[in-house]
Formats: C-alpha cells, structure tokens, sequence
C-alpha cells in the first residue's frame, strides 16, 4: 500500500503542472480514481468438496470440455440463475455496510461466471474496497450452498477472470484529464499516456504477473502477454492530425429513433489498455490479484511523462501550439504500441515482434522487468521503490511462483494415483475383451493409462530436480520451462481418458456437474 500512496503523489503533482500548463492554476490537486471490476464463478460446495484440485489450488488441474460451453452466448448479461442471485443481494447488503457500492453485477460470458463492478473512487480506497469485496464473497458463498473461485482460470477452455481495472485522473472540482476531445490538452495527455505504456509495457505486464494469469491470459476475452494500447480509429485518426471520422452517425433506420453520433469510445477485449471514453481500461490483472501494484506501476509511469511534458512546454508563449507539436512528436515516437486490431491472430504476434514489443508468456519471464535500469530508475526518481525494495519483490515472486507450481504438481500426482487410475483400472475390469468394441475400447484405454503412469513418474522426477537448485529464480524456471509442460501432458492423457470411461467410474464431478448445474 506505501508504494501506491507514494505513486499517487506522483501523479497528483505532474498532473498538476498539466493543468497549469493551460492556466488552470486553481487546481491544488489532481486525484487517481479507480473503479475495478471483479470477475469470479460459483460452483456447488458439495461437487466443489469432491475435486482436490479445486480444494488445493482453486483450479481444475483435469477436466474435458463439456458439450456446450460459452458458444452461444446464452449466459452474458442472461437471466441470473437463483441461487447466485440470492447470493448476489446477500453481498450487495454485506458490501453497502462496509460502505462498498455496486455499479453494477450480472452474469459473465462463461457457465458459472459473473462479475461485480463497483463505484469509482480514490485509487488508495478502491484499493481496499476491492479487498473487502474478494474476503465477503469467499464468506458469503457458503451459506448459500456455494464456493466463490477467484482463481484466474479455474475451467480451461472457456473465459477467464479478470480484474479490469478502471482508471482515470480528476480534479478535486471534477475536471477530469482523460475526458476526450479534440483540443490541445487531451492530445498532450494522451500521447503523454502512450509514450508511457510504450516506455514501460514489460513493467505493465509484471504489474499483473501472477500464477493464474499465465493460464488466462490470451483467450477468452482476456487480453494477450504482449502489452498495446487500443484507442479506436476515430481518436487514431485525431492524433495522426485529421478529425474527419469522428463526426460519423449513426442512424438506426426508425423513424422513432434519432440518428446519434458516433461514439468515440469503443472497447477491445484482447488489449491490454483501452480507452473507454473518459478514462483507460486494464484489463490485464487477474480476478485473484491485488489491483495496489498495477495503479502504482501506471500512475508511476504516467508521472514520468508528464513530467518531461511540463519540463518541455513550461514557459512555451503559444502553449496551445506547443502542446499539439509536442503531441504530435509523441505520437510519431510511440504509435508502434497503438493497435486496433484483434489482438488474438497470428499477424499480430508476428506484428508485434517486428515492432519490438515485449511478449512475455509467464510470470517468471515478467518478472526481470522489475530490475531494468528504466524501472529502476523511474521508481527511485519519484520515491516509490527503492533498487532493494525491488529486489525484495522479485524474490518474492520467484518464490511465490515456485510455490504455487509445486502445489499443483503434487495435486495431480495425489489425484493420478489415488483417484483416475483406480477408477480406470475398475472400468477396464468389466470390459469384454472377447467382444471387438470392448476390446478396442480396452486397448485405446489401456494405451492411455500407460501414457498417464508415465507422466507421472516423469512429473515426480522433475518437481524434485527443480527443488534441488539453490536460488529462487532458478528453482522458478525449472517449474516453469520443465515442471509446467509435463503438467499439460498429463492432464491431456487424463482429459482424453474421461472421455472414454462410464459416467459411473469418473471419480470427481466433471466440469458440465460444476458449470451448469450450480
């Protein structure tokens, strides 16, 4: 929480020399508010009870993907099922007395899923108050029946949880910085933003590094490793120098209806940062994660640009002038990480990695960007972390990572020996070999259980190889670069073997039991 209070004042007075910049010398202060929204799923606690992986690592370490899952989209923004709507008034009710404010809740895009959003406030507040909303909702869950998972992927194949985090930047009179607008001081900010993100986009991702996000990020709505900022054509189009698309209407063909204008403002789900109107959009930290260190590292960075702004243009005699020169250099110096396009496709992989933008697939990777000599020296510069302090956190991390990766593998190995295989041996008692169907099932299961006795023994060998290094980085990348492929292997041979053996053997509930039938 110190370095977040210590970025705030950071951002307060550069942000302050902005508006001065324009004459606004009343402004005394300029206030970081955040609103984040918090993504999260429910399942039933009795099915919950039966999965160790569920239990031990907020997870599903195993599971096929059932029939149906989020293709439809049946389930975004539907009718709210009971049970989790009961839920839903209970935490409202819980949250108002801790003086927490829904904005908003509803269903997400996955079975299961839904989300809370709440009222922007202070940055240091919101901080908090997202807190008290993941500890009340883990409470809350049991009385109804339920389990709350915070987990940033607890079912593969299908969306994520993130924790989109809302952000922008206002006077104590309410003028807000990011309000958009084709004037001189909206450019100035913005490009100021861009050089920013582009300046320290490996330190953005690191800022939401954590276990979970290294199976989330990069499908289902959640954005890729690699670090862009979208602002939609018409605001691209504004800083390039012409505003010719942002006069666009739309009309919907009904007499009864106006034609309206086009907003500028449109989202993106597969970025990381998007402009949303009047203030950016994160959409990078995980549902499970603080949201303290991705504010401290944006408001940091935003800081620093502005502050080089305020250096370049104070005492400029035609500051409206200036403040678009200035714009426009940084536009022309940072526009490689500006893209609208879909973030997912291959071109954009290739796209990114020709315009020498940072893509780092895993916490472990992320977490050098801690200790480059620009985040270094940007943290030391505005007092918010030290070299040590941040040396201390990439330990942690490194540590934290290797714990996490250890759990899990002992959980499959536990879950391999004392529940699939049993199950699968029992089902392969009943099956007539005499009989051509059976006996081709028996081979194709047979193959399958030898594969998973395999891997586990391999799991084994390799979880104890990367114990033995001697420092945490190194113990990190080893669960990382050889624990964690072994780990999808397995689960892919047990994954392909609930697919053959009856209902009646499979010895936990099956992610159709959990996702729609809560």
């Amino acid at each position: 929480k110190t370095p977040l209070l210590r970025s705030m004042e950071a951002i307060d007075k550069q942000a302050t020399r902005i508006f001065h910049l324009f004459g606004h010398k009343d402004v005394k202060r300029v206030i970081p508010s955040v609103g984040p929204e918090q993504e999260y799923f429910l399942v039933d606690r009795d099915k919950y009870l039966k999965r160790q992986d569920l239990v031990y690592t907020g997870r599903t370490l195993f599971g096929a993907t059932p029939p149906k899952g989020q293709e439809l989209d049946d389930q975004y923004f539907g009718a709210i099922p009971k049970r989790a709507g009961a839920f839903m008034q209970e935490l409202n009710r819980e949250l108002w007395k801790l003086g927490v404010m829904a904005a908003a809740q509803h269903n997400e895009a996955a079975p299961a899923q839904h989300e809370l959003a709440v009222r922007h406030c202070i940055a240091n507040v919101a901080v908090d108050q997202n807190q008290l909303v993941m500890e009340t909702m883990k409470r809350l869950a049991g009385d109804h029946g339920l389990v709350c998972l915070l987990h940033e992927k607890p079912f593969a194949g299908v969306n994520g949880s993130g924790k989109h985090n809302n952000w922008s930047l206002c006077t104590e009179s309410g003028d807000n910085l990011l309000k958009s607008g084709d004037n001189a001081r909206f450019l100035l900010v913005l490009g100021c933003i861009l050089r920013a993100v582009d300046r320290h986009g490996g330190l953005l991702r690191l800022s939401a590094a954590n276990v979970g996000n290294d199976v989330r990020l990069g499908g289902q709505e959640a954005p890729v490793a690699v670090v862009s900022v979208y602002l939609g054509e018409p605001l691209q189009t504004l800083l390039e120098g012409s505003d010719s698309q942002n006069k666009r209407t739309m009309d919907a063909g009904l007499s009864a209806v106006p034609s309206f204008r086009h907003d500028r403002a449109d989202r993106n789900r597969t970025a990381a940062m998007a402009f949303t109107g009047n203030k950016f959009e994160f959409r990078m930290v995980g549902s499970s994660d603080s949201v303290a260190m991705a504010n401290t590292v944006i408001y940091t960075a935003v800081a620093e640009s502005f502050c080089e702004a305020a250096d370049a243009l104070e005492g400029a005699a035609d500051m409206d002038g200036a403040c678009r020169a200035y714009a426009s250099s940084l536009w022309e110096a940072h526009k490689r990480i500006v893209f609208n396009g879909d973030c997912y496709s291959a071109e954009w992989a290739q796209e990114a990695k020709r315009r020498g933008l940072p893509n780092l697939p895993s916490m472990v990777d992320a977490v050098p960007m801690l200790l480059e000599e620009n985040s270094v020296a940007m943290f030391e510069r505005f007092g918010v972390l030290s070299h040590r302090e941040l040396e201390s956190r990439a330990e942690v991390m490194y540590e934290t990572y290797a714990k996490h990766v250890r759990i899990e593998a002992r959980v499959m190995l536990h879950m391999v020996a004392k529940d699939y295989m049993p199950a699968v041996i029992r089902y392969m008692g009943i099956l007539d070999r005499s009989e051509p169907v059976q006996s081709g099932l028996y081979s194709r299961i047979s193959a399958l259980l030898a594969q998973v006795d395999d891997l586990r023994r391999r799991l084994e060998e390799l979880a104890a190889d990367a114990d033995s290094r001697s420092d945490a980085a190194s113990v990190a990348r080893q669960f990382r670069e050889r624990v964690v492929p072994v780990m999808e292997r397995l689960r892919g041979a047990v994954d392909a073997l609930e697919m053959l053996v009856g209902r009646d053997y499979w010895p936990v509930p099956t992610y159709g039991d959990l996702m729609f039938e809560a």
